[in-house]
């Protein structure tokens, strides 16, 4: 528990230690028997509740079949959590959803130090309710004997056709009748065939057999490109009621917008590649004054800035060579590396091991603050690690850790002071700021006589 709270959280010591006598309270009193016990806190990576404790009920079996310490509990499953630890208020018999998509009633209440909400007590019991009072679902209403009822399809948000075992529209909620005006459809489409009618080149031939050939209810869902108009359908087949069952999405809009994405991307690949050799440029001149430059100190200043853009500016160069709006993590640290073997190459005999999983993204807005910051970090290696000696062996690592972005830079140099850093100092300031503002991410700096590590993580955003 306290483990989790110092890398996810920025709990004092003092709030810590109020959490662990909750705990303890809860460990050691036989209150609520039957529930499941957590406390959680708030995951200040990923803005979502954390489970840190577990008690198991004391006199039945748990509801939960694994473990669920380390794990989030998400807004649109868990609202009351998230609801008590920004009000401070309970929430009491809510039903939501665990972790294992069990239905679940919770009663959360507030933990406080002073007047700070610090975690959340969650007591939770079983959430079950009899099926016909769930909100019911378009797959839970095809298996239904109530299909044909028009005052259960009309709630439905899709486009729904119900056809009998000839072929013939017996019923269709609003939307559908709606999209059919919109096909250019001028008389009612109720009675009419599902050869007039249908929309992805299926014929009812084809429908009667796969009546004749299935025993039982099936299903076909296929993609349809009518007119100007993109289609997902679906057709399902109600042995019971001798029924056919057509959904109609319509994803016109969808897909306009993806034709649109890909024309904006080619675009911005255009952009970023312009943007670099803009940057190139700047770093051309920025060399040209450090050679003309008289003062080691002006020389450094300069030299220091060519690095920087350089690094922002191979950022722009792997995004115009892509058209997704992700990277992988081990393409832009190696770019990374690559820079500074080139920018140093006869500065001091340091080796740089890349130890990155080559399966982890990140998004293209994190891509140039990684850089920025690993780039920052490096820099700090070569100008202050290894002052009273040439040489010595630097490892970048990029991992995925509890659904964050792990990354560390660490070296075998002298170490410094932590206190003693300056704060004001350009670089630490690039650091602290990108890894805050940009990435919203934790930063934790260590060092002693044997080197330093420097490492941040912050929240995993890519979907694929």
């Amino acid at each position: 528990m306290v483990e989790l709270c110092k890398q996810f959280t920025s709990l004092t010591d003092d709030e810590i230690e109020e959490l662990l006598k909750v705990i303890s309270y809860w460990e050691t009193e036989a209150v609520a028997p039957d529930a499941d016990v957590f406390v959680d806190v708030f995951n200040e990576i990923k803005k979502n509740a954390l489970v840190v404790y577990h008690r198991t009920p004391l006199s039945k079996p748990s509801m939960y079949d694994h473990a669920v310490v380390g794990l989030d509990a998400l807004m649109e499953n868990e609202p009351g959590v998230l609801r008590t630890m920004q009000l401070g208020i309970n929430s009491i018999g809510l039903i939501a959803l665990s972790q294992e998509g069990k239905l679940i009633r919770q009663s959360i209440y507030p933990i406080k130090y002073g007047a700070k909400v610090i975690g959340t007590l969650i007591i939770e019991t079983d959430g079950s309710i009899p099926s016909d009072e769930n909100e019911t679902s378009i797959e839970a209403i095809i298996d239904t004997n109530y299909i044909t009822d028009d005052f259960i399809i009309n709630q439905l948000s899709e486009n729904v056709l119900v056809f009998d075992a000839k072929g013939i529209l017996l019923s269709a909620n609003a939307g559908a009748k709606e999209l059919y005006r919109r096909l250019g459809y001028r008389n009612n489409i109720i009675g009419m065939s599902y050869d007039n009618l249908t929309l992805d080149y299926v014929t009812f031939d084809y429908i009667k057999f796969k009546i004749e050939r299935e025993s039982g209810n099936w299903s076909i869902d296929s993609e349809s490109k009518y007119l100007h108009y993109y289609f997902v359908i679906k057709h399902s087949w109600i042995a019971l009621r001798e029924r056919l069952v057509v959904v109609v999405q319509d994803v016109t809009e969808f897909k306009r917008r993806e034709e649109e994405l890909v024309l904006k991307s080619v675009a911005i690949q255009e952009m970023h590649h312009r943007v670099k050799n803009n940057l190139q440029s700047i770093v051309s001149l920025l060399k040209i004054q450090e050679r003309r430059a008289k003062h080691g100190e002006t020389k450094k200043v300069l030299q220091d800035s060519v690095s920087r853009i350089m690094a922002i500016a191979s950022t722009h160069e792997l995004l115009s060579k892509q058209m997704e709006n992700y990277t992988l993590l081990e393409q832009t640290l190696t770019m990374i590396v690559h820079n500074f073997h080139h920018i140093f190459a006869n500065y001091k005999d340091v080796k740089i091991c890349l130890q990155v999983d080559s399966e982890v993204y990140i998004t293209t807005d994190q891509v140039v603050a990684v850089s920025v910051i690993v780039n920052e970090l490096l820099q700090n290696v070569f100008d202050h690690a290894y002052n009273d000696r040439q040489g010595g062996n630097v490892t970048v690592v990029g991992k995925l850790v509890n659904s964050t972005i792990f990354i560390e830079v660490s070296d075998d140099g002298s170490g410094f002071d932590i206190s003693a850093v300056n704060e004001d100092s350009l670089g630490m300031m690039i650091i602290k700021g990108y890894v805050k503002d940009k990435l919203k991410g934790k930063l934790k700096i260590e060092s002693d006589g044997n080197g330093t590590r420097v490492s941040f993580r912050f929240r995993y955003d890519v979907t694929m």
